[in-house]
């Protein structure tokens, strides 16, 4: 059973309001897959533990439902969204599109000083694998991409993935989590990375095209359809 006394935290600071605050201890549990899905989110309870009002955690489970983290069913109240494997075939659909367009964008617009910066992120995700960490694992995934984003310069693009982050890591966390395609990773990444660096857009969007794939033909073995 899940114990948010033991995996939910405040890390708060001077700046960030108090809804965010909550929000993000929340977002984390349940990405993370500490909160599991299904879990009731009592207001109460979170309240007490977290030792604020009910005003904030109403709040901040009003914009996890947004994000599409949280359902709220009638006369039952908030519950952790559930994983299905139709939800990841629409979200990755969506993903897969906007990857091979950065992918592609990049490639067409690196310069060197860009190439470094993604090859700099790549190698922080490559230590982070061997250290073997989830969390640091997946964070680093999704600078990789969004290095990759900002390499393209489509505005809108970067605005986009910034919004699909959070939904896109609640699957990249199940996917990251398996050790033995980890190595496939770190193959795919440098894959695209080359086809960015010699300049081949059409190159770069295909070894994007099958990273994002593969993943989700892991994730399919993993939640088959319901």
């Amino acid at each position: 059973m899940w114990k948010i006394e033991e995996d939910l935290k405040l890390e708060a600071d001077e700046f960030t309001p108090l809804r965010d605050v909550v929000c993000n201890a929340i977002r984390r549990a349940i990405l993370t897959g500490q909160m599991e899905p299904g879990t009731r989110l009592l207001e109460v309870h979170l309240a007490d533990t977290l030792g604020v009002s009910r005003t904030p955690v109403r709040e901040a489970i009003r914009k996890l439902e947004q994000e599409g983290l949280v359902i709220i069913r009638p006369r039952r109240g908030a519950e952790v969204a559930r994983i299905t494997a139709p939800q990841m075939r629409d979200m990755m659909e969506v993903r897969i599109m906007m990857d091979v367009l950065a992918a592609e964008l990049a490639a067409g617009r690196a310069d060197a000083t860009a190439i470094e910066e993604i090859k700099a992120v790549e190698e922080q995700f490559e230590e982070e694998i061997r250290n073997g960490d989830l969390h640091s694992i997946v964070e680093a995934d999704t600078r990789f991409h969004a290095a990759i984003a900002a390499t393209g310069g489509n505005r809108k693009l970067i605005e986009i993935n910034r919004e699909m982050e959070d939904q896109v890591n609640r699957y990249r966390y199940e996917t990251d989590k398996i050790v033995e395609t980890r190595p496939d990773l770190v193959r795919e990444h440098t894959a695209v990375i080359k086809a960015i660096e010699a300049g081949d857009p059409e190159a770069a969007g295909i070894a994007a095209r099958a990273h994002i794939t593969r993943q989700v033909d892991v994730f399919l073995k993993k939640f088959p359809e319901e």
